[in-house]
């Protein structure tokens, strides 16, 4: 049965079609007959018991600089939905909690994906901590004596902001660096949020891979290898993907961690591997979908929709 889809994402016109999953997402949701329907987060809002959006209907298609036709800005009521896409990037602030928030007003007659109360709950690098024995060796914490102390306890250390995204802010602080300080004084200008450090793993030389579930089961992965003179591997700071195939120790970690993404309705996730460990559960926006299914021929896409169709039935 058609459903009645909206995305509520970042500027559409603006997307890279040939890499963006939540284009990949729509171009999916059309070929199976739904309608979709398009907003940007701050065009979201609560009046007097109801939530709205100001947005277009949306056509996507795959031609570069064309690939998308909008209606006219109309108002609707998102309680009108079968499914939401919470899909804007972060970075996970005051504003993106707000809208996780009202989007959980909609349950249980619109089916939001990602989940909003979850997503509110498992930031990116905050569910592995639920995970100690998968992850590597973790400190987050705001006070500088405490990050030194981890620091010195394991030398090579990876240090970023807790809720930010795609490599941004990312430093590698070796035993002989002296910058924490100053990078502590850099973020603590910025905001009032904790820092996340890490032990670094030298196999991140080797690519950092992004393994996707879709409803809790691991469907494939890619590898992304960071550019020469670079520690991070995001695509977006110039990390190359790559084909790769699941090993038995990343199935051992998506078999610990499916369960409790399924039945807390966190059905798109990617999550980052270097080596052996767990650095990261994607929730938010997770990407890699178009990589995937021209590496290996997995349509990733078709497998969430059939798993969102099986909860709308």
């Amino acid at each position: 049965m058609p459903l009645k889809v909206a995305f509520q994402m970042d500027p559409v016109e603006a997307i890279d079609i040939n890499a963006d999953s939540s284009f990949r997402l729509a171009l999916e949701a059309q070929a199976r007959g739904h309608s979709l329907f398009y907003y940007t987060p701050d065009k979201v809002a609560y009046d007097e018991g109801r939530i709205l959006a100001h947005g277009q209907d949306m056509e996507v298609r795959r031609e570069v600089g064309n690939h998308v036709t909008l209606g006219e800005m109309r108002e609707v009521d998102l309680a009108e939905f079968d499914v939401i896409w919470l899909r804007q990037d972060p970075p996970f602030d005051m504003s993106y909690i707000t809208t996780t928030h009202l989007l959980d007003r909609l349950a249980p007659g619109t089916l939001v994906v990602n989940d909003p109360t979850w997503v509110r709950n498992w930031p990116e690098k905050l569910m592995v901590l639920d995970f100690p024995d998968l992850t590597p060796p973790t400190m987050v914490a705001r006070d500088l004596d405490m990050l030194k102390a981890f620091k010195a306890r394991h030398g090579d250390v990876i240090l970023k902001p807790l809720y930010g995204n795609g490599g941004a802010g990312v430093f590698r602080l070796t035993p002989e660096d002296r910058n924490l300080n100053s990078l502590h004084e850099l973020f603590s200008g910025i905001n009032r949020e904790p820092l996340i450090m890490q032990k670094f793993l030298p196999a991140v030389s080797k690519g950092d891979k992004r393994v996707i579930l879709v409803d809790g089961e691991a469907v494939g992965a890619i590898n992304r290898v960071p550019a020469e003179g670079e520690t991070r591997s995001n695509m977006h700071v110039g990390g190359r993907p790559e084909p790769v195939a699941l090993t038995q120790r990343d199935k051992e970690i998506c078999a610990a961690i499916g369960s409790r993404l399924r039945d807390n309705g966190q059905i798109f996730v990617g999550i980052d591997v270097i080596g052996d460990y767990l650095t990261e559960i994607n929730v938010t926006s997770p990407t890699g979908l178009q990589e995937l299914e021209r590496f290996d021929g997995t349509n990733a896409s078709a497998l969430i929709w059939e798993a969102i169709e099986r909860r709308r039935a």
